[in-house]
């Protein structure tokens, strides 16, 4: 194996669209987007624009529809549509918003969220005959326990229908309490619980970077996304370096993720940070694009640069016919 160097890798954002062009692929695919429904989204700038040890300014501050262009001109092709509820009644209508968008939009993967309420099982079952293929959930915001009794009918249909949950686990700087909640033990009874749920750790698990790596390394339907760690230059430094090769040993259950639009950096330093994996080209195409669209049930690539039809769609599936829509 032959690791790409890091001088290959883009030091701007003009030059990222480039990068996923020189390693065959058609272009990225970013499991961890945030589309939240414009309310949210601008209660969510204001309590970054608050934190100041470190400052967090937000890099890509602009109306979606300049968003989306934005992605487009990265060389995104394909991303999702995170949003989380808070409390209870806010995630359906986050819903609304992300599955609107992934209709009006072929580059938005559909996504969906659900909070530990009553109606949770009804709504995520109509995400998913939606044609919902990732959700995302939201533990230290949310202040719940992954395995809550609420969501003890919601998990099965994720199950059932082979849809991977996203999860931020961890608790992270910035927000307030919420940390008995997080953790890779509160993962490991829902995976005991719910056997064949696929899950994604969001951040790599950060700050716990080394319990939820061995997580990963212990179970199967266990992924990690890579947003906000491993940037170059680095604005958080979470990760011991002598983990490295135990990231790329992961293979295909490690994923390509920024946390766009709302981080510090731009987006080519997450991309150029991800160069530390030491991965060869096969391994970086994984990363970047097909071992997302694996698990997603979506095209991948092949070894010509061609997309590739993928089984195992998710239940649901409504059929669209974009080059990332079996």
């Amino acid at each position: 194996m032959t690791a790409v160097p890091i001088e290959q890798f883009p030091a701007h954002d003009d030059e990222v669209a480039g990068f996923a062009a020189r390693l065959g692929l058609p272009g990225y695919l970013d499991a961890h987007v945030h589309l939240l429904p414009p309310a949210l989204q601008r209660a969510v700038w204001e309590f970054f624009d608050r934190l100041d040890d470190p400052p967090w300014p937000v890099t890509y501050r602009a109306d979606e529809a300049t968003r989306l262009r934005m992605l487009r001109d990265l060389g995104v092709v394909a991303h999702t549509a995170l949003a989380y509820g808070h409390k209870p009644g806010v995630a359906e209508w986050c819903n609304r918003h992300t599955m609107a968008a992934a209709a009006a939009h072929d580059q938005v993967i559909p996504t969906f969220t659900f909070f530990p309420e009553n109606d949770a099982p009804g709504y995520v079952a109509r995400a998913l005959a939606d044609g919902g293929r990732i959700a995302k959930v939201h533990l230290q915001v949310g202040r719940f326990h992954p395995d809550d009794p609420l969501l003890d009918p919601v998990w099965p249909q994720l199950v059932e229908a082979g849809v991977p949950a996203l999860i931020h686990a961890s608790a992270v700087y910035g927000v307030e309490g919420g940390a008995e909640v997080c953790g890779p033990a509160g993962i490991r009874r829902l995976l005991a619980r719910f056997p064949g749920l696929r899950v994604v750790i969001a951040h790599v698990g950060a700050p716990d970077t080394l319990g939820f790596l061995a997580l990963a390394e212990q179970h199967p339907d266990v992924h990690l996304d890579t947003a906000m760690v491993l940037t170059d230059p680095p604005y958080f430094d979470t990760v011991d370096p002598a983990l490295l090769p135990r990231y790329a040993a992961l293979g295909e259950r490690l994923l390509f993720g920024s946390d766009f639009p709302t981080i510090p950096h731009p987006y080519a330093a997450q991309i150029r940070g991800l160069a530390a994996l030491g991965l060869d080209v096969a391994g970086l195409r994984g990363l970047f694009h097909d071992n997302a669209a694996r698990l997603l049930g979506l095209p991948t690539v092949d070894a010509a640069g061609g997309d590739t039809a993928t089984a195992g769609a998710p239940a649901g599936d409504a059929g669209r016919s974009s080059p990332h829509r079996p």
